[in-house]
């Protein structure tokens, strides 16, 4: 007799190496039949969610010139830059900027879900290609919070009502998810707060010449201590990328805020510097060059708008979902840059 896929614990082949072969055995493994199942839902539930929350669906280029992880500071990753048809360009790490002017476009903001790039090493924990589901919407950081919860139990229901059965068969447990979806308001601490949760430890909470973060560790032992389910807004200005409004006149703060649940951050978010002044002013703090955002400034000068938006990693959603411990696991086909181990030629059968 066949095994279904709800006849056997599921677990991954481990086929991201992309070795001679792989793919052939990812195509045969119930994971990744189970992977774009999950895939599926949390598209139509996105837009689903969207459309009720009066967004629009954006459709938007694939190259870019305006990165949202430039050089200087609060950049903490680095750009994929290419050459289309001579032009020297960028692969985009995030559709934010593009949103931001679709707001002026919309009443009630957009969304997409696209692939994002960055030059990265994939680990456990990362990608340096993923699949990224962002929105951005008028009004600020607690309009926001309240779309991106709505947003992450509505994706949570859907799990449960359309693959729940085979989730609890094959990982063994869907109360993660149940918790998500019957939970009122997530906890929330300011990154103050979450500095004396810690006890400073440096385990937990880097100090650099920009401020203070958190490091993974850090995320994992706030989560533990405050919530499965915890924002931590308002880190240090320096330490997030200058677009992040300002908290207030002293421009410490950021009115930022970072979803951690799972592995840590799923979800990072936060209300934009709704002016062109301060949009420079947030340049010349974080020694980026004006001349490579002037469309951006532009816009903010000849249209003032206070919006917000996020950016939420699929894979690391979807490696919450799984109860699984390497995200490299998860992308229909391997995102690991490594070489080709193939043979000269092909055998065939």
């Amino acid at each position: 007799m066949s095994l279904s896929i709800t006849d056997t614990a599921l677990t991954p082949p481990g086929t991201y190496g992309n070795t001679y072969g792989a793919f052939l055995e990812a195509v045969r493994s119930p994971w990744y039949r189970l992977v774009t199942d999950l895939h599926d839902t949390i598209l139509t539930a996105t837009v689903e969610y969207a459309g009720s929350r009066g967004l629009k669906a954006l459709y938007l280029p694939l190259t870019t010139r305006t990165i949202t992880c430039p050089s200087g500071l609060g950049s903490d990753t680095n750009p994929v830059p290419v050459t289309v048809n001579g032009v020297d360009t960028y692969l985009p790490d995030s559709m934010q900027f593009l949103l931001e002017y679709g707001c002026q476009l919309t009443a009630r903001g957009g969304y997409t879900i696209m692939p994002s790039f960055r030059r990265e090493v994939p680990d456990p924990t990362h990608l340096g290609q993923f699949t990224h589901s962002e929105a951005e919407i008028p009004g600020g950081l607690e309009d926001l919070i309240d779309y991106v919860e709505g947003y992450v139990k509505a994706l949570a229901a859907a799990i449960l009502d359309r693959h729940g059965g085979r989730l609890a068969a094959g990982r063994g447990d869907v109360s993660h998810l149940e918790r998500m979806v019957a939970h009122d308001r997530f906890a929330r601490v300011t990154f103050d707060e979450a500095v004396r949760v810690l006890g400073n430890d440096p385990r937990y909470v880097v100090t650099g010449d920009a401020g203070r973060n958190l490091t993974r560790a850090g995320e994992l032992e706030l989560m533990r201590q405050v919530g499965e389910f915890t924002w931590v807004t308002h880190f240090d200005h320096l330490v997030v990328p200058f677009y992040q409004a300002f908290e207030d006149d002293r421009h410490r703060s950021a009115r930022n805020a970072d979803l951690l649940f799972g592995i840590g951050e799923v979800v990072g978010s936060g209300e934009r510097h709704a002016t062109g002044e301060q949009v420079r002013k947030a340049l010349a703090m974080h020694d980026v060059p004006e001349n490579e955002y002037s469309w951006y400034v532009q816009m903010k000068y000849e249209k003032p708008l206070r919006t917000a938006g996020f950016g939420m990693g699929v894979e690391r959603f979807l490696l919450w979902v799984l109860k699984h411990g390497d995200i490299r696991d998860i992308p229909l086909v391997s995102r690991v840059d490594e070489p080709a181990k193939w043979p000269a030629s092909i055998d065939r059968p």
